[in-house]
């Protein structure tokens, strides 16, 4: 089968389609065939090098959003052949989602969401589950303020939807071209980027903007960042956490239903075929993609 990888870290260029093995599920895990996978900011990352080594052998797979049929699966799997599902390929493997098939376990895995196509179920996973677990760290009460920076993008998006629908009084940070989609989302107000607001209650850095967005925090608030290890020093005596999205396939099969309520709405930019993996990441490093890029086996 076709499976994205790299052998080696750097640019777009990098990126590479291998021949490799079908993998076989073990006890407790099922092997879906690949109808989508997203294309992510920590796909990127990987293909860099910045958050783990190549493994023994050489060869690091891409690849952390799936979605597609089960096709086989392991002893005590809790989804038999045939199952519509999406998944979360978590952490490093040789052979991950942007591939003809993966293996995932069972725990990581939540049926489709009947309401949107494979394309777009494909964008659910990580990001609604690192939106939903970053706030989960805020543990924020109804009516409390948070602003989400990056509200215009993936995660950040999922986040004010969520955030507004818990009841919290949420703002977005974006781009002036973005402000009507951030209300779309349920933001209660919308700060362009660069403008000064707040101080808030809590800062959700979907932006990546580290220190700078702790200006946005009162003194003694909450921020959450979004990259395992790389939270900016506390000031003010602000609570500093970070977010490493864990697999969840009981809180990913909550998130699916509040797509198929219309709580969540996933965004497809572009489509490519698997043989174009280089492309969709050249396009990703360019920025200002609005929804994410999916390939397409």
């Amino acid at each position: 089968m076709r499976a994205v990888v790299v052998k080696s870290f750097g640019g777009p260029g990098t990126v590479e389609l291998a021949e490799t093995a079908v993998p076989e599920p073990g006890p407790g895990q099922v092997r879906i065939k690949v109808a989508a996978a997203a294309v992510n900011p920590v796909d990127a990352a990987y293909r860099a090098g910045f958050l783990v080594p190549l493994p023994e052998g050489g060869v690091l797979g891409l690849g952390w959003d799936v979605a597609g049929t089960v096709d086989a699966a392991g002893a005590g799997a809790p989804f038999a052949t045939g199952a519509e599902v999406v998944a979360l390929a978590y952490g490093p493997a040789p052979v991950k989602a942007q591939a003809e098939y993966v293996v995932v376990d069972g725990t990581a895995v939540a049926p489709a969401p009947a309401s949107v196509d494979a394309v777009h179920a494909s964008t659910v996973p990580l990001n609604t589950l690192t939106a939903a677990q970053a706030l989960d760290l805020l543990d924020l009460a109804p009516g409390a303020t948070l602003l989400v920076t990056g509200a215009a993008g993936a995660v950040g998006g999922y986040a004010v939807q969520l955030a507004h629908r818990a009841g919290i009084s949420v703002a977005g940070v974006a781009g002036a071209p973005d402000e009507e989609l951030v209300r779309s989302f349920g933001a209660d107000r919308f700060v362009e980027r660069g403008d000064a607001a707040g101080p808030f209650d809590a800062v959700l850095d979907a932006a990546v903007l580290g220190a700078d967005a702790l200006a946005y925090v009162r003194d003694g608030g909450d921020y959450v960042g979004v990259i395992p290890n790389a939270g900016p020093p506390s000031v003010r005596d602000v609570r500093v956490q970070v977010v490493e999205v864990a697999a969840d396939g009981d809180r990913l099969a909550e998130l699916v239903k509040l797509v198929d309520e219309g709580v969540l709405t996933p965004r497809v930019a572009r489509t490519y075929p698997l043989e174009q993996a280089a492309d969709a990441h050249t396009r990703l490093a360019e920025g200002g993609v609005r929804g994410r890029l999916v390939l397409v086996p």
